[in-house]
């Protein structure tokens, strides 16, 4: 997520969004034709680069939130399902290893990572300049920020001074996009935006679907899913921008990043890493160099 990831419990906007019926909250198994974790080939120059103790302990640990479909939501057994979580499995079948994902709010997998508790952070993770101060990142995508609004409506993201915009709480949207154009509105003597904060990203697409908010603002491929999964109910409201690096989280001059960024190099090679993309429909965003703190050395 751009997110740094509330006014809603859990509970409480997954039950609004049952009643109301707006979201479609059946969670797909995943392309059918995806290529599983058990068929990719290791790499051993790749795997050689692990840092000794991951790879004495054959596991990659992987730290995720999985509420910002289609990068990484639940399926309906509940586990961590979606483009972003076949990216990292397939990185650790690469690196010859199995993977564990550990379940966590946003905000906590970077804590969980300089605290030992976690390999990666595969959380849609933008990239950006202050995180790089705590982790190190292998930028794997490059996503914009896209707003939707209810179908019908004139909504524009440079002129939204005085509308009530959702956005799921943390996220970079949450704490840099909205504020800053709301700021702006001030500044110009206009009425500041009303942020609505959500802990999901389905209780933010609903406020809009609802009419409780005017517009969402999400990564872009986030956006787009959530349009999709509303039935003619949100549009998109003016195009995609401010686009940035997607990374995977790992701890600072570990020496992870390295066997990370080669295992992904090795899958873009391979045809795996764009494959994985295409089945999810989000290939607009892929990359052709695997490249490390993108935000800093871009």
């Amino acid at each position: 997520m751009r997110a740094s990831h509330a006014a809603t419990a859990l509970a409480a906007a997954a039950a609004m969004l049952l009643l109301a019926g707006c979201v479609d909250n059946s969670a797909p198994a995943g392309p059918a034709d995806a290529a599983p974790a058990n068929d990719i080939q290791v790499d051993e120059a790749a795997a050689a680069l692990l840092p000794d103790d991951i790879a004495e302990s054959g596991t990659l640990l992987v730290g995720t939130d999985p509420t910002y479909a289609p990068n990484e939501f639940k399926d309906e057994s509940g586990e961590p399902i979606g483009w972003g979580i076949e990216l990292a499995s397939a990185v650790a079948a690469k690196l010859g290893l199995e993977v564990e994902y550990q379940v966590s709010k946003f905000d906590n997998i970077i804590p969980s990572i300089t605290g030992g508790k976690v390999d990666v952070g595969a959380s849609s993770f933008t990239d950006t300049i202050e995180r790089e101060e705590q982790v190190d990142f292998v930028n794997y995508y490059e996503a914009g920020i896209q707003w939707a609004s209810a179908a019908g409506t004139d909504v524009d993201p440079d002129d939204a001074c005085g509308l009530k915009v959702a956005v799921q709480a943390t996220t970079y949207e949450d704490t840099e996009e909205v504020p800053a154009k709301s700021e702006a509105c001030v500044a110009a003597g206009k009425p500041p935006i009303d942020k609505l904060q959500y802990d999901t990203q389905d209780a933010a697409t609903n406020a809009v679907a609802l009419g409780q908010a005017d517009a969402l603002s999400a990564d872009s491929p986030v956006t787009l899913y959530a349009i999709s999964q509303t039935d003619g109910k949100l549009q998109a409201a003016g195009e995609s921008f401010d686009v940035a690096p997607y990374g995977f989280a790992v701890a600072k001059d570990s020496g992870l990043a390295e066997a990370i960024q080669a295992a992904l190099q090795s899958m873009v090679d391979d045809g795996t890493y764009g494959d994985i993309l295409d089945e999810w429909g989000v290939a607009d965003g892929g990359i052709e160099k695997i490249t490390i703190n993108a935000a800093s050395n871009g």
